[in-house]
């Protein structure tokens, strides 16, 4: 019983997490398609950004392989189990997909906004991973260790720009309201949403992988910041 709870848990915890990847490096290049038309010149923030791009498509490509080597393909999760999603319906009053980008160029305070949400998602992130490094069936899994191991080194870097970039234009920082309201989407995925899965016998597997009909979505990939031998120990190079 406790086997099939732990991999009933890894599987949805694998399921919601690649998909919150994909949405957030997705969700990204809107954002770089915004500063690069706002702040053409700050090349610094720009490469910043893209970056941050680069390790969300890195993590998804991580939890992809992970699903890979177990033989299997995520649930389908759709977005009321993404944070980044329901943050954005909330701030904005609608859907990623639906956010008017030139809106967002034009209006200072949407940008100022969009920051915000962003930096509080990213910090709720790296908190949420130290949790699950503790988690006694993430740390029955050595490859999801390594996952969230390199998910944390990375972490800090992706609030940076955004919590600059309010800093350098003398914007406010997040106020206890927006801090609820990120909580809130948490604990409603903790509490409501992730049981709820977790009970539904009829959840179905993907039958694709959400980056199939992407042309580059490699297009601002680095390399690793960890080395590849640690990767492929982990069974994930």
């Amino acid at each position: 019983m406790i086997q099939w709870f732990g991999r009933r848990y890894l599987d949805l915890l694998g399921s919601i997490y690649i998909y919150n990847e994909h949405r957030g490096y997705t969700a990204i290049d809107r954002v770089l398609d915004a500063v690069r038309v706002r702040s053409p010149d700050d090349t610094a923030l720009i490469a910043a950004i893209e970056q941050h791009r680069a390790d969300e498509r890195k993590h998804y490509v991580m939890f992809k392989r992970w699903f890979e080597l177990r033989g299997t393909r995520p649930l389908s999760v759709g977005r009321m189990f993404g944070h980044i999603d329901r943050f954005i319906e909330i701030m904005f009053g609608r859907s990623i997909d639906n956010l008017d980008t030139q809106e967002v160029i034009d209006r200072d305070e949407l940008f100022e906004r969009m920051c915000r949400v962003i930096s509080l998602t990213e910090k709720r992130g790296y908190k949420q991973v130290e949790i699950l490094l503790g988690n006694r069936f993430v740390k029955s899994d050595p490859a999801l260790v390594k996952i969230f191991q390199i998910i944390k080194k990375d972490e800090p870097s992706h609030w940076t720009p955004y919590d600059g970039w309010l800093r350098d234009h003398a914007k406010r920082e997040p106020k206890w309201w927006e801090r609820a309201v990120d909580g809130l989407i948490h604990s409603e995925l903790l509490f409501i949403k992730l049981p709820l899965l977790f009970l539904n016998p009829l959840s179905k597997r993907r039958t694709d992988w959400a980056d199939d009909a992407e042309e580059n979505p490699d297009r601002y990939s680095r390399r690793p910041r960890l080395p590849e031998p640690t990767l492929a120990e982990a069974g994930l190079a």
